[in-house]
């Protein structure tokens, strides 16, 4: 077998082996979409997301060290933070929608929004162990194997969402998420994040910093929580 031919069956048998379990992620975020919550902030996202660990893995490549699991194993963090302020936005979720609408079609603000880095804190978390099978894979890759694994990547990282996309398409796929996404979508991320957490050894390696975290991240939500609710009653005096 040729060395491109053998780098294309490598990029699709790792990408699918590493990233399969991203669509049901997917189905629920394209279940999520509003006025607010757009598909290019979940595609941008996931793509961004999924960047950062290629460059996370790139070290492998070029024979460097990375930061061992259980410290990216904190990553795990971000969907329980995302679920618990998802949880407790869900009741004025329809007034920031109305609130917001008018964010423009500009693929920069898309970029720089925060439902797009919601996302890409999602798959960046969700895919602590592809770094440890990029890694490995890229180290025995020349620059020509590399670039094709890398562009069998971005292809593939379109081809999820867009499975994904027409999934929520179906009609009675559609109609059980728009009744339930929103409710499950919080305890979803909250139980991904716990995975991720417990399946690297964060919370026993590192709880001295991921637990301290945690508890900061979720009293940063109710403060924040508690000090939008008093202005806007404030406002509706």
């Amino acid at each position: 077998m040729s060395e491109p031919i053998g780098a294309v069956s490598t990029g699709i048998a790792a990408f699918t082996a590493t990233n399969l379990d991203d669509i049901v992620i997917l189905l629920l975020f394209f279940s999520q979409v509003n006025a607010v919550f757009r598909r290019r902030h979940i595609v941008i996202g996931q793509y961004l997301g999924f960047g950062v660990l290629v460059l996370a893995s790139l070290p492998g490549f070029f024979g460097g060290l990375i930061l061992p699991s259980e410290w990216i194993g904190i990553l795990g963090i971000a969907p329980i933070v995302i679920g618990i302020n998802s949880l407790l936005s869900q009741d004025e979720e329809d007034a920031d929608n109305q609130a917001e609408m008018d964010l423009g079609n500009s693929p920069w603000k898309s970029l720089l929004s925060p439902q797009t880095y919601s996302v890409a804190a999602v798959t960046f978390a969700n895919g602590g162990d592809n770094v440890g099978i990029y890694v490995p894979l890229f180290a025995n890759c020349t620059w020509d194997s590399l670039l094709i694994i890398l562009s069998v990547f971005l292809v593939l990282v379109g081809a999820l969402c867009y499975t994904a996309y027409q999934l929520t398409r179906v009609p009675a796929i559609a109609e059980s998420l728009t009744r339930y996404g929103s409710y499950v979508m919080p305890f979803v991320l909250i139980g991904l994040g716990v995975m991720i957490l417990v399946e690297s050894h964060t919370l026993e390696s590192c709880s001295y910093v991921a637990l301290p975290l945690l508890v900061a991240a979720c009293g940063w939500i109710l403060l924040n929580r508690n000090s939008e609710r008093r202005l806007s009653e404030v406002e509706n005096r």
